[in-house]
């Protein structure tokens, strides 16, 4: 199993539309597919129409049944809850509260021990739920757009990380539970403009910058219209319109699937 959070400093830099097409698309490679909604936006799961304070995520952190929904073969998913936002203060004095996530699934192994991947799309924010999905995970892929803050944010989210591993340790060994490995993806890039093709060049050197996907409409509205975009390729229209960036996509998640799996 490898464990992935979606994770960003800055809000609207892609974290949902790149769970919900990344999850579909390993589904549709025959990977079992768990998605774990993070965030009190309820975004990727009213992609999904599931609109619930049941049994969701926030009983992860409280208590209580959660319910795993299957979307269809390979693709399951724990719905958000508004509600979650509410966890900062409920669980300030809560003993562990950055490893309640890590413990509910050490109790649920057996259910979730068939899934390939869990993906978690977090809330754009460094606080206790998304701090959980964080503790869990293998590997941590953060969105970044061109622009100043981009690049302020991916140093900002690094700089959080590193603090938090110091936090979160083993009392005996010293040794950090986060183990994370961060690895980034230049989202939105618009080859025909200077500021694009700058953080292109720029954010290439770096080592941990594994993907770049263009900008591309079809792309941003899929969680608007609940349409991944391995479903709108079987379109023979769509497809021959948009071949290119289809076999793009296609390309970079086969290069973060080969880098996880590694």
């Amino acid at each position: 199993m490898r464990i992935i959070s979606f994770a960003a400093i800055k809000g609207g830099v892609g974290k949902t539309t790149l769970t919900f097409n990344y999850g579909e698309w390993l589904s549709r490679q025959g990977k079992n597919v768990l998605l774990i909604d993070c965030d009190h936006q309820c975004s990727l799961s009213q992609t999904y129409n599931l609109f619930t304070t049941e049994n969701t995520v926030y009983n992860i952190f409280e208590g209580g049944e959660v319910e795993i929904h299957n979307i269809h073969s390979n693709l399951d998913i724990i719905p958000s809850s508004p509600m979650l936002d509410e966890l900062e203060t409920e669980l300030s004095t809560k003993h562990n509260k950055d490893l309640l996530l890590m413990m509910w699934f050490q109790d649920n192994i057996d259910t979730i021990r068939k899934y390939d991947f869990v993906l978690i799309d977090c809330h754009p924010d460094f606080l206790t739920v998304t701090k959980n999905a964080i503790a869990i995970s293998h590997y941590i892929l953060s969105p970044i757009e061109p622009s100043q803050y981009g690049f302020t944010s991916k140093s900002l989210l690094l700089e959080r990380l590193s603090n938090f591993k110091d936090e979160v340790i083993d009392v005996r060994s010293r040794e950090s539970y986060i183990t994370a490995q961060t690895l980034f993806i230049g989202n939105r890039i618009r080859h025909n403009t200077k500021s694009s093709k700058e953080f292109s060049q720029k954010i290439s050197e770096d080592k941990n910058v594994i993907a770049l996907i263009p900008e591309k409409e079809l792309f941003n509205r899929s969680t608007l219209d609940g349409t991944p975009i391995v479903e709108m390729q079987e379109d023979k229209e769509i497809n021959v319109k948009n071949k290119t960036f289809f076999n793009a996509l296609d390309s970079t998640f086969r290069n973060i699937t080969n880098t996880i799996e590694k």
